[in-house]
């Protein structure tokens, strides 16, 4: 009972400090991180898009090692897209900010691809991990075509 009390607790004060930090983030280096987290978004997920594709071989350790990463990564940026970021250059459209539902929908339909592919290379069939990997691939050029200038 004590330590699940003190597990709570400490949950809790995690929860705030983390709310208090972000909210003290200056709104430069939210778009630099939500920016680096795409770009290692992007690195670990090219070369699956590439398997996916036929371009380049299939190699399942490879795919197995970047789904956890990207796994990871897909639930980085989002909170970097702040109010206070809007005004700060970079390729996010107006619209994610003035349509924060559309955008959230993206934002959770990329992260559930995601997982859906966790799951798929568990699995371990190649031609679902490459539907898969299509979907995700999917799913991001979808918010990118909304909410992302070329």
């Amino acid at each position: 009972m004590k330590k699940a009390l003190f597990a709570a607790v400490v949950g809790i004060f995690t929860l705030t400090v983390s709310g208090a930090v972000l909210a003290q983030a200056k709104p430069e280096t939210l778009v630099k991180q939500r920016q680096a987290a795409m770009t290692l978004q992007g690195k670990y997920f090219g070369p699956m898009g590439g398997m996916a594709q036929g371009k380049i071989p299939y190699n399942a350790d490879v795919v197995k090692r970047n789904t956890a990463y990207l796994d990871a990564l897909s639930h980085m940026p989002w909170d970097g897209f702040t109010a206070g970021t809007q005004d700060i250059k970079s390729k996010t459209r107006p619209a994610a900010y003035s349509d924060a539902a559309k955008f959230k929908e993206a934002q959770d339909r990329f992260t559930g691809e995601v997982t859906k592919l966790v799951t798929t290379v568990a699995g371990g069939n190649e031609a679902s991990i490459k539907t898969q990997i299509n979907a995700v691939a999917k799913s991001c050029g979808g918010c990118h075509d909304d909410f992302r200038d070329k």
